[in-house]
């Protein structure tokens, strides 16, 4: 039987970087489909946790924050994206991700695989559509496309899993200066989008 590895992901639901990272895993797993299984568990992390409840343009926002040059290499961003055939708008609002943060660990209750299916949903909602993630709304779709039960309990709660989140917050988030951030097996630690060649070789000697 094959030697399970498990994956934890520490990412925050507005970084383009742990979207594409997540793409970069998924290719480096499928390499090693049948050598190994692999359980992966997301984490959150905060990029701006004093980022406003209420959206904000999220054009006008990366300009005020990082200055109009910045802002433009987000084109960068844009044709890595494309590589990964994923669509990359700069349209519609940003603001603070503590409420996706909660769905994501409610989610994770459910098991793996129905975590992971909400932190995609998120990502492709928030990158490809131009949605705005603290949005109910956003959020109920969200859930019931990646088919997490009972989702309304953490939509209309602002206290369900709240715990949760800092806990992991805590414990994930503390130390890692940036995101994504990949832990395996507890033991071997990457940072940032790495190639998928990267990601297999790690994931195969772990």
């Amino acid at each position: 039987m094959a030697s399970k590895v498990m994956i934890d992901v520490v990412s925050d639901t507005v970084c383009p970087w742990c979207f594409i990272g997540k793409r970069r895993l998924e290719t480096a797993i499928r390499q090693l489909q049948g050598q190994k299984q692999f359980e992966v568990r997301w984490h959150p992390f905060q990029l701006n946790p004093d980022a406003p409840q209420a959206g904000i343009n999220k054009l006008n926002y990366y300009k005020e924050k990082f200055g109009e040059q910045r802002t433009k290499s987000m084109n960068n961003v844009q044709e890595t994206f494309a590589k990964e055939g994923l669509n990359y708008t700069m349209e519609g609002d940003t603001g603070n991700t503590l409420n996706s943060h909660r769905l994501i660990a409610f989610a994770g209750r459910q098991g793996p695989d129905v975590q992971d299916k909400i932190v995609e949903q998120l990502f492709k909602a928030y990158f490809t559509e131009g949605k705005y993630i603290n949005d109910p709304e956003v959020l109920r779709e969200a859930a019931k496309k990646a088919g997490v039960a009972d989702a309304e309990q953490v939509i209309s709660d602002p206290n369900v899993a709240k715990d949760q989140v800092r806990e992991e917050l805590r414990e994930y988030a503390a130390g890692v200066t940036g995101v994504p951030h990949f832990i395996i097996n507890g033991k071997y630690h990457l940072s940032g989008a790495q190639d998928p060649e990267t990601f297999a070789q790690v994931l195969a000697k772990a």
